[in-house]
């Protein structure tokens, strides 16, 4: 029997995550069936997903009618139908998360706060630990955007042992203050006398955002052969500098007591430019001690005709060579990436009041075909 492309990406380090949760899909077999022909090692969720789930299926409104008997809020019943699918995705990847006594390599299934806490920082620490009681699952992880108030609320989190995805990542200045949050957090933790060895976290940088917004300036600026160019360049640039953080000697001492590095993930790396393969920015980023979360018709696509093999440190040279370019256009990158992080949270916020729209509608007896 042929191995799946994407399960022979795992040979050179990296771990495919999907991008997708579904009660359906989780309660069917599908689940189970990616992990053992594909190889999926784990889960990511954000309000869109969940919207989609939850508005498209009537498989929800048992629930929704259950939870509406009660004094109880239309974020409450959401976040009570996420923590129940999310505990059975974390129950199905505990092998994962158990295999061959690496504890914490991988296994995680990922539940976010609620987009509209991206700039409150005391709610978004109360959120992630109340998530995490709730859940109830050392495979969990709770996403947190990467705003400057959630970058304080990551260190809260993880000086707590609440393990963590950082997403919303856009830029290696913010990348970088990401890795500071975490390792911070571990020092915090540590000083306290708490243990280290259990706790896991990845930054989620954001791939195919950066070439729609980015795309349109290189050609203004005479540029258009770079186009498709800039978010490969810049996560290629952001593992450089994650190979930097992590062999510091303020590392080497944090992982001296068991800590793991905070791995790198690449997110929104579905192909949205039809110029492009639609593998672009999973074939690109192949490399050691990373993640890739991938939506499903991303997966299927690598799966039909991915070239698995290790590229991410490959063309480093190429890489400079762009976004020096693009810093020489004028074209600036942190002004970039904050325009993409307010875009970011707003796409979140829309689907998640019309996910709360929706379960208003169930409440109210118009349940959904």
């Amino acid at each position: 029997m042929n191995v799946s492309k994407v399960k022979q990406i795992h040979e050179f380090g990296q771990s495919i995550w999907l991008d997708f949760i579904d009660r359906k899909f989780i309660v069917s077999g599908g689940l189970q069936k990616l992990i053992d022909e594909d190889g999926v090692k784990g889960v990511t969720s954000n309000p869109a997903i969940f919207e989609k789930a939850i508005s498209n299926s009537s498989d929800y409104n048992p629930d929704i009618a259950e939870h509406s008997k009660g004094d109880i809020t239309n974020e409450e019943i959401f976040f009570k139908l996420a923590i129940s699918d999310v505990r059975q995705a974390c129950d199905i990847l505990w092998p994962v998360y158990n295999e061959e006594g690496l504890v914490g390599a991988d296994g995680y299934v990922s539940l976010e706060v609620s987009p509209f806490l991206a700039t409150d920082t005391l709610a978004t620490i109360d959120q992630a630990r109340q998530l995490w009681q709730e859940v109830g699952r050392d495979n969990v992880m709770v996403k947190i955007p990467g705003t400057e108030s959630g970058l304080v609320a990551t260190q809260a989190a993880i000086s707590e042992g609440i393990n963590v995805n950082v997403t919303l990542l856009f830029g290696l200045d913010r990348y970088e203050a990401t890795t500071e949050a975490y390792i911070s957090g571990l020092e915090k933790r540590a000083a306290d006398g708490l243990s280290i060895d259990h706790i896991s976290s990845v930054a989620s940088f954001f791939l195919s955002r950066i070439d729609i917004l980015v795309d349109p300036f290189l050609d203004d600026k005479g540029l258009g052969e770079l186009r498709g160019e800039v978010a490969i360049a810049s996560a290629k640039m952001a593992y450089q500098t994650y190979e930097r953080v992590f062999s510091t000697d303020r590392w080497k001492a944090l992982a001296a007591k068991g800590a793991v590095p905070q791995r790198l993930l690449w997110a929104s790396t579905s192909n949205k430019n039809p110029a492009f393969t639609d593998t672009r920015y999973v074939e690109a980023l192949i490399g050691d001690s990373t993640v890739n979360t991938i939506p499903m018709e991303t997966l299927e696509a690598y799966r039909d005709h991915g070239n698995p093999a290790s590229r991410l440190n490959a063309d480093l040279d190429k890489a400079i060579e762009v976004m020096a370019r693009v810093k020489a256009a004028g074209i600036d990158m942190v002004a970039v990436a904050k325009q993409l992080e307010e875009e970011g949270i707003e796409k979140f916020n829309q689907p998640f009041q019309k996910l709360l729209g929706a379960i208003e509608l169930q409440k109210q007896g118009n349940h959904l075909d």
